[in-house]
């Protein structure tokens, strides 16, 4: 369960009335999701999502993330699109937080991606990637490098309670990626979380890209990096090359990658594989056994790590040809 904040009918229904979308006919809170509050509503003017932002969430960041969907809808990119009320604003506050409603998207999320979803996804975050081009907001990847040690250095007293020997990995993959990690590959907007669960399909047709609150500025390619870790991976942690390959060939067919950007990748895989180690590991030590959304294993990312760590080239995850 994921609903942080409870909304009452009566202050739901004098919210929608700043947006003239009628009256409100129902709404029921999405247990998905872990950063934010979100509902589905249902008024006569139609379905939205209902997002309470807290307090995770830096108030300052919200109007690069809603922008940024107004952006990218308007370059032909399909997301959500948030909605402005009748004074023009797409922010507003209820129930004691900064809230949104954005449109509907229709679809669901793939349990089990096969290598055909990866393909679309491919597409999807290269069409994403070339759409962010000229966005006037921008806001620095907190969670790239220059973040990860810092956050290491909060748990890193503890770290072996998670597996013995978390302390080492983590200190000599950071004491590598901090000498290794590319610097001048092509940078722009970039989603930072296009997981399975923020990638809507209709069949195995993908009909959107949802959730941009961790969306940056940051090295193209590295979203790549954290795709291949988020969609590429079976359940036993082998990595599946045919679901690599068909996401780069996505890729590629829509912006075509530099010969500096396959030769980072194993770099940038690897350095995503810590970004996620990194935060599911704070999370598994500081998060109360009675919260709402229930922990994730971090060992899920050393093993993804550990594949990186030996991997040579491109060609690992399934590139059949570099520029």
């Amino acid at each position: 369960m994921a609903v942080y904040t409870e909304v009452s009918d009566d202050d739901l229904a004098r919210f929608i009335t700043h947006y003239g979308l009628g009256e409100l006919l129902s709404y029921k809170g999405i247990a998905e999701g872990v950063e934010n509050t979100n509902y589905l509503v249902h008024a006569t003017g139609g379905t939205f999502i209902l997002t309470l932002y807290e307090k995770r969430v830096d108030p300052k960041d919200l109007p690069f993330f809603l922008g940024l969907m107004e952006h990218l809808q308007a370059r032909g990119v399909t997301c959500p699109l948030p909605v402005r009320d009748l004074q023009g604003q797409m922010l507003n506050e209820l129930g004691g937080r900064y809230a949104a409603l954005v449109t509907f998207l229709e679809g669901v999320w793939p349990r089990k991606p096969k290598a055909s979803h990866c393909l679309e996804l491919g597409r999807a975050l290269a069409q994403m990637h070339l759409a962010g081009d000229g966005f006037a907001l921008t806001r620095p990847n907190a969670l790239s490098l220059t973040g990860w040690r810092p956050l290491f250095d909060k748990f890193a007293a503890r770290s072996d309670e998670i597996l013995p020997g978390m302390h080492k990995l983590i200190d000599g993959e950071l004491q590598y990626l901090e000498a290794a990690w590319p610097k001048s590959l092509p940078s722009g907007i970039i989603h930072a979380d296009a997981f399975p669960d923020n990638v809507f399909f209709i069949g195995e047709k993908l009909s959107g890209l949802i959730d941009f609150y961790f969306a940056c500025n940051d090295m193209l390619a590295y979203d790549i990096g954290i795709c291949l870790n988020a969609w590429c991976f079976e359940a036993d942690y082998a990595f599946n090359v045919t679901k690599g390959r068909a996401l780069l060939k996505g890729y590629n067919e829509v912006r075509k990658l530099t010969s500096e950007e396959c030769d980072a990748m194993p770099a940038l895989a690897r350095g995503a594989a810590m970004r996620f180690l990194l935060t599911r590991s704070y999370d598994w030590l500081n998060t109360p056994k009675n919260a709402l959304v229930a922990r994730k294993d971090p060992f899920d990312y050393v093993r993804r790590l550990r594949f990186h760590q030996n991997a040579k080239s491109i060609s690992t995850y399934g590139a059949e040809t570099t520029p």
